[in-house]
């Protein structure tokens, strides 16, 4: 399982899977919610919901993102092609209008939603795998993570860079997000490291949060921005995004890696995907399976 998503009303689940499918649960029961989502031709990287919830776009190692209806799994216009290699992330902008995908090709597309056409020219700059790729929470910006130990800053009317490249990981940066407010941005590595980055300045905040832990795969805030989730090549980590300090114990819950990481937006849940082909579902506080 590559990649997972909370439905903003929290009920739903989705997963994207090595066999080129997304699956649909039941938040509550896991159970599968209709018949799984069927057209890509190779891997699903990654998948995520549209912040009204009535659709979800899925990206693939067949080069091309899709839409679907999120009610009856339909799927919704064509396949967005223009990468010429993997896609590894996708998001919706804030306000729905715009996909953002980020690629092997090294390069991140902007999207039109509605009438599923690419809009601009690619954003170029970083010299490898783009990763991982965020709107910020006001849509202006869009960050992106690299292979290039990288993290940038676009502007996400323009396309244009906005600042010099975050640097300080000395390992691939599989994972970015920002923090609810979009004062902060945050920054998972291969390196065994979380930053913290000003957003508006691009200046490391703190030292790195490390501890014993293995490659960092994936991070998410929490609602309220005071915790930070990581997953990694053996468990779950939550740790306090003020202090830097582990919050509650590791969660062990996977035999495998930690593909994917996302928070319920009531806080109150924390879901988790792995290499192993499972989905686990956690109380964010006290960190229990449910």
């Amino acid at each position: 399982m590559q990649s997972i998503a909370f439905s903003p009303d929290g009920r739903h689940i989705i997963s994207g899977s090595n066999d080129g499918t997304i699956r649909i649960l039941d938040a509550v029961t896991g159970a599968a919610v209709g018949n799984p989502l069927e057209g890509h031709t190779g891997l699903v990287w990654s998948v995520a919901y549209s912040p009204d919830g009535r659709h979800i776009i899925s990206g693939s190692a067949d080069r091309t993102i899709r839409i679907w209806d999120a009610k009856t799994g339909a799927a919704v216009g064509n396949p967005l092609e223009g990468h010429i290699n993997y896609v590894l992330s996708v998001a919706y902008s804030p306000d729905r209008r715009h996909i953002i995908s980020g690629s092997d090709d090294g390069t991140i597309r902007i999207w039109d939603a509605k009438i599923c056409a690419e809009v601009g020219n690619p954003l170029e700059g970083h010299i490898d795998w783009v990763r991982s790729v965020a709107y910020s929470p006001d849509g202006r910006y869009i960050i992106s993570g690299s292979d290039n130990f990288t993290i940038r800053i676009w502007d996400a009317e323009t396309g244009a860079a906005v600042g010099n490249p975050l640097e300080g990981h000395t390992s691939v940066v599989s994972s970015v997000a920002y923090s609810p407010d979009g004062r902060h941005i945050i920054s998972g590595s291969h390196d065994r490291t979380i930053r913290i980055w000003e957003a508006k300045t691009g200046a490391a905040v703190g030292n790195p949060l490390e501890g014993d832990i293995p490659s960092v795969l994936a991070i998410a805030y929490s609602p309220d921005g005071c915790d930070i989730t990581s997953g990694s090549d053996d468990s779950t980590i939550r740790t306090d995004a003020e202090t830097g300090t582990a919050a509650g114990r590791p969660l062990g819950e996977h035999t495998y890696s930690v593909q994917s990481i996302e928070g319920s937006s009531d806080g109150k849940h924390i879901v988790s995907g792995s290499y192993d082909n499972t989905t686990h579902v956690l109380d964010a506080i006290p960190y229990a399976s449910i």
